[in-house]
């Protein structure tokens, strides 16, 4: 395998939409993620002026990649309207830096960018719950949390989202879900504190038939249907004791028994929790 083709499949396994432009703002190479994002394939794309392809509503006057090659500093978290291949119009944000060769000369352009229409969707979602004479949604806090989701929507780490019972916790947990690579998963919600606590044991991890009294059936716990998506465990400082080393396990190794199982299940799952303590 070549060494370009080895880059191209690494530019495929990225989750960003990526493309590359020569001197005469040609595209070079466009990536499954752009694919997907854009609407147009790499056959399509490869050959063509990067505007006729990724047409935004600053090509004439302040592209990323014009920018980058006016300052001479890359370009990064630049928001822009993109129209995509069918029409629809979408936010994403473009990242660009100049491409040189070993003497400093310019060989082209490296485009990076994300669609951000949850996020989007989000800011809007928190700005109608949280009007009070004013849209608090727009200040600089909530700036910052927008930020934060979408830093940990990137990595696939357990996050506790501590807040005031009607503050917004799981309006939180599903953004980060939905701009995660979990996405097209499942979000599977468990309201710890509404669940009686001789049954959130088994609604967490499920049982098998037989384990107890009224248990007339295997039932599948929501870690198992989170499988490939996202559990988000609400109120999670009332789980009772009992459960929480279960839930510690599942948490830190992903696997765990049914109730009267032996089995041990195993799940891709990622854990957002939120507690009012």
């Amino acid at each position: 395998m070549d060494d370009r083709r080895k880059f191209e499949l690494i530019l495929d396994n990225i989750a960003d939409g990526v493309f590359t432009i020569n001197t005469d703002w040609r595209i070079e190479l466009f990536n499954k993620a752009a694919e997907r994002i854009t609407g147009f394939s790499a056959e399509e794309a490869i050959g063509r002026v990067c505007r006729e392809v990724f047409r935004t509503n600053v090509c004439d006057y302040d592209c990323a990649i014009r920018r980058a090659l006016e300052t001479g500093e890359p370009v990064t978290n630049y928001e822009v309207i993109i129209t995509r291949k069918d029409g629809i119009q979408i936010p994403v944000s473009v990242s660009a830096s100049i491409l040189m060769d070993d003497d400093g000369g310019i060989m082209g352009a490296v485009e990076t960018f994300r669609d951000i229409s949850q996020l989007k969707w989000l800011e809007m979602e928190l700005q109608e719950r949280y009007q009070f004479g004013q849209l608090i949604g727009k200040s600089r806090r909530m700036q910052e949390i927008f930020e934060q989701i979408e830093m940990l929507a990137e990595n696939d780490v357990t996050v506790l989202i501590q807040g005031e019972t009607g503050t917004g916790k799981g309006v939180i947990a599903r953004a980060i879900h939905l701009n995660s690579h979990r996405a097209d998963g499942p979000f599977v919600t468990v309201n710890c504190a509404a669940l009686p606590e001789p049954l959130l044991e088994s609604e967490l991890f499920g049982h098998v038939k037989g384990a107890f009294t009224g248990a007339v059936a295997d039932k599948p716990g929501r870690f198992e249907l989170a499988d490939g998506g996202t559990i988000f465990l609400d109120e999670i400082g009332e789980i009772p004791t009992h459960v929480q080393a279960k839930l510690l396990r599942a948490i830190e190794d992903k696997e765990f028994e049914r109730i009267g199982g032996t089995k041990t299940i195993k799940v891709d799952v990622r854990i957002i929790a939120a507690t009012n303590k």
